[in-house]
């Protein structure tokens, strides 16, 4: 049937045919695009590159189009002029097919068509696709040549291929050259800066910015927050609020995440009113973004209303709230929501697994995870990828079932990393297996040999074992490869307000509170419990101190000072929320059940690995971490 929008006009009338009435704007299917096509031959139209250029256009660029038709079509016309030829290689590079469109690029050249502003932003794409370099520089020059210089659009795609290149010169020359520059300039440039890792250069750009808009503020804000620089993030994004910059769901997603890095509870609570009172489209990926924001702010409450409320949960958010029951411990609450997950009929994926043997993991249930290994690969059809091995050593490692551990290391079909022989190590130290720890330490340190932590371990591990001279021997070794020990650093939120202690620090920021008064309240609670039973673990301190020096460190771990600081601003009853970026030690982890105790405050402290829930004198790990 031919389409309504058709009608087969006379010889005479198809010049007046040509410029108004063609109708393939209203097509929708490929069965109608067809029949608009044989309409063109019947009319003589076939070679005529404004009709089978519409043709063209939409066989390779709709949704609903048909890309080999698009090549067919493209191959009876005689003389293709610059605009097919611009459509195809849009049409390569949708396909993926981005070696195609410089290949075509070449023969446009050979036939002797001038290119336009249109042939380069989706030819430099291209290149960066296909990691061209070579190729991009040679557009760049007909960039130039063909007179393209002041086109705002190629000279932006042309910032964006020298940054994915990581030639961050080349990049800046374009920039500099430019007459005119837009948001999209400005805010390429950041971008490139940032995934290269120049945070400071991507910074200076930004504030040189004449116009800065929601996209640029975004930008910057999620560059510092994929590079871990929170506070920087959150510095930027008070700046962006004082200057009234309206919110919107890409800036909430960057700021929650720098929330969740830094474990600040009521800010993340402020941006999540905020998105409610704004009316932001609450899409999956925001949703995730909170829930995991709770999670990680230690308020799982909060997390899972936000879970039970979304009218449509993806795969995401159901491994995003069983990460999060994971890092809490709570791994029998866990496998009950992977149930419901199931009966659900959500499929679940490798993600899914992960957090689910997590969980099992940092609660001991040994046979469960084991269980669900065998689970994923003979129900659910999922390979194991290194991540679940992973699991299953820190499972059974701090158990204490050190060989079968170490039989999952040897049967691995790939080669174990860092992080998986780093549990392994982290087991022996806790269960005292030297022998098995001095032979996992020194493949991990070879592994890592710029984390300072590996060499720790190991060295508390010779230690442990009276072996002082291989002690000696671990730290001369840190010395010569100039690895140092990572600080220890504490985090408390107090009116919005991110307080950190280092250890060992004499120093505190906020004048409110002087540092005697902080020092002063550690010796008041460290007294207190000493009536209750503690005794300071002073196998906790590195081993090569010296014997007076292995008492006090102790005192002065960060997460010591945090919580003296919370108790002296806080009052009674309120809860102490605390990030700490190391493994929480094990004299800390009593020292502060018992304050729990104590002083009748609930204490949540969330180290490098799990949260820990202190709550009169108990600690929800059950002292299994």
């Amino acid at each position: 049937m031919i389409s309504p929008h058709l009608q087969i006009l006379p010889p005479s009338s198809v010049n007046h045919y040509l410029p108004t009435h063609y109708g393939i704007e209203s097509c929708s299917t490929m069965a109608e695009l067809k029949q608009h096509h044989s309409v063109f031959v019947k009319l003589g139209l076939s070679t005529n590159n404004d009709a089978m250029g519409r043709i063209i256009k939409f066989c390779s660029l709709s949704s609903n189009g048909d890309f080999p038709y698009a090549l067919r079509v493209f191959c009876t016309i005689p003389n293709p002029d610059a605009f097919i030829y611009n459509t195809i290689i849009k049409g390569y590079l949708r396909n993926h097919l981005p070696r195609n469109c410089i290949m075509l690029y070449s023969l446009m050249l050979e036939e002797s068509l001038v290119p336009n502003s249109f042939t380069f932003p989706s030819l430099i794409r291209a290149c960066c696709v296909d990691a061209a370099i070579k190729e991009g520089k040679q557009v760049h020059a007909h960039v130039v040549k063909f007179g393209f210089g002041a086109d705002i659009v190629s000279q932006n795609n042309l910032i964006f291929m020298y940054m994915h290149f990581q030639s961050l010169d080349e990049a800046r020359k374009v920039f500099d050259k430019m007459p005119v520059r837009d948001v999209v300039t400005w805010t390429t440039l950041i971008t490139g800066y940032s995934q290269c890792g120049f945070i400071d250069d991507a910074f200076d750009v930004f504030e040189l910015m004449p116009e800065k808009n929601c996209v640029s503020w975004n930008a910057m804000i999620a560059s510092c927050v994929q590079s871990n620089r929170f506070q920087e993030a959150f510095a930027l994004f008070n700046k962006m609020e004082e200057e009234k910059v309206e919110l919107n769901k890409f800036v909430a997603a960057s700021i929650l995440t720098a929330c969740t890095g830094l474990g600040v509870l009521k800010q993340g609570k402020w941006i999540h009113k905020h998105i409610e009172k704004s009316g932001i489209e609450l899409d999956t990926k925001l949703a995730t973004t909170i829930i995991d924001m709770y999670c990680k702010c230690g308020c799982l409450e909060m997390a899972f209303e936000v879970f039970s409320k979304l009218p449509e949960k993806g795969v995401s958010s159901w491994n995003c709230m069983i990460g999060g029951l994971a890092i809490h411990g709570k791994g029998e609450d866990a496998i009950k929501l992977f149930r419901e997950m199931e009966r659900g009929m959500v499929e679940p994926d490798y993600i899914t697994f992960v957090n689910l043997l997590s969980a099992c993991a940092h609660s001991g249930l040994v046979e469960e995870g084991q269980f669900f290994f065998h689970y994923m690969i003979h129900v659910h059809k999922i390979e194991p990828r290194k991540e679940h091995y992973g699991c299953m050593v820190d499972l059974l490692a701090r158990a204490g079932m050190l060989e079968e551990a170490r039989n999952i290391i040897d049967k691995m079909p790939m080669s174990p990393d860092a992080s998986i022989l780093g549990a392994l190590l982290g087991a022996c130290k806790i269960h005292n297996n030297v022998e098995l720890g001095e032979k996992i330490g020194k493949r991990v340190i070879d592994l890592e040999p710029g984390n300072s932590g590996r060499y720790v371990t190991l060295a508390n591990i010779y230690a442990t074992a009276g072996r002082w001279e291989d002690v000696a021997n671990v730290r001369k070794l840190m010395n010569e490869r100039g690895v140092k020990k990572e600080p220890g650093f504490s985090i408390i939120e107090m009116d919005g307000v991110m307080n950190e202690f280092i250890a060992g620090g004499m120093a505190h920021p906020r004048p409110d509170v002087q540092a005697q008064a902080i020092y002063a309240k550690v010796e008041e609670m460290l007294e207190s419990i000493k009536l209750v039973g503690y005794v300071p673990y002073i196998d906790a301190a590195l081993h090569d101190l010296v014997e007076e020096e292995r008492e006090n460190p102790l005192f002065y771990h960060s997460e010591k000072f945090a919580v003296a600081y919370g108790l002296l601003r806080t009052k009674q009853g309120e809860t102490l929320r605390i990030t700490k970026n190391l493994r929480i030690c094990r004299d800390c982890h009593q020292a502060i059940k018992l304050i729990s105790k104590v002083f009748d405050r609930d204490i949540i402290v969330r180290d490098r690995n799990r949260f820990h829930h202190f709550s009169n004198g108990d600690c929800s790990c059950r002292d299994y971490w």
